[in-house]
């Protein structure tokens, strides 16, 4: 209650008389002042909420915009708030990065998403060759007798065909499992054959499916927010993804 109240005056009172306070203190409106006290994940984190909480339009719309706009919009919002850029020559180039993690971790959301809900199709052709391009990452040296088999629990599936353990993340679990595998490779070997271990096993790949899982909750949840902002100077793809995931 007394939270959601002081939000309230905050948001609505005591912000607005602040930024008036400080903009005529330092001359600076608060978008420079948050370039001139931080840097990395908490410089972005901190203008985005500057321009979402803003009652300017110009502002609000920044954090929506996409990558072809982004010039144009550190131009109006420059405009907005009369900084010369001659006397302040780095706010367009800290501006444009901030806003292109900020509307590039929303696309990133997106794109994560439509891939989470493509489910597995056994009808699909690059579906089964990304399947069995696991074994074959997985198990170079012994050969899958059949598509459905009792060798896939060998790699930590459930049942005979794995494409049923593919439910909960669709196709995005196999592009993590197989990236993993891909590029870690002899990391992905070690982990295996520990997997196997008689008291101490695990289901190889059902681990990774769920720890695809609770990448993609972060991610939601906007968890990831200050990890993605920190390590990447601008648009954060699913190539940053999966290498989050790999690191987790």
């Amino acid at each position: 209650m007394f939270i959601s109240l002081w939000e309230f005056f905050y948001g609505h009172f005591f912000r607005f008389w602040m930024k008036w306070l400080l903009r005529h203190m330092t001359g600076k409106c608060e978008l420079q002042r948050i370039f001139d006290t931080y840097v990395g994940a908490q410089r972005t984190h901190r203008i985005e909420n500057s321009l979402t909480y803003s009652k300017n339009k110009v502002l609000q719309q920044a954090t929506h915009v996409v990558e072809s706009e982004v010039d144009k919009c550190v131009e109006d919002i420059m405009k907005e708030k009369n900084i010369n850029p001659e006397k302040d020559s780095s706010f367009r180039i800290c501006m444009r990065t901030c806003l292109l993690q900020i509307t590039g971790y929303k696309q990133l959301y997106l794109d994560v998403e439509s891939v989470r809900k493509r489910p597995y199709d056994s009808d699909n052709l690059q579906h089964e060759e990304l399947l069995l391009k696991l074994w074959n990452l997985l198990m170079p040296t012994k050969k899958l007798k059949a598509r459905i088999s009792k060798q896939w629990a060998d790699i930590g599936f459930q049942g005979d065909d794995p494409k049923t353990d593919f439910r909960g993340m669709g196709i995005l679990g196999l592009i993590n499992l197989v990236y993993f595998s891909e590029n870690y490779t002899s990391e992905a070997h070690q982990i295996l054959s520990r997997s196997n271990h008689p008291k101490l096993g695990y289901s190889y790949a059902i681990v990774g499916i769920n720890l695809t899982e609770m990448a993609y909750s972060l991610l939601k949840s906007e968890a990831l927010k200050f990890h993605l902002y920190n390590f990447v100077p601008g648009i954060p793809t699913m190539e940053h993804f999966h290498q989050f995931y790999c690191e987790y």
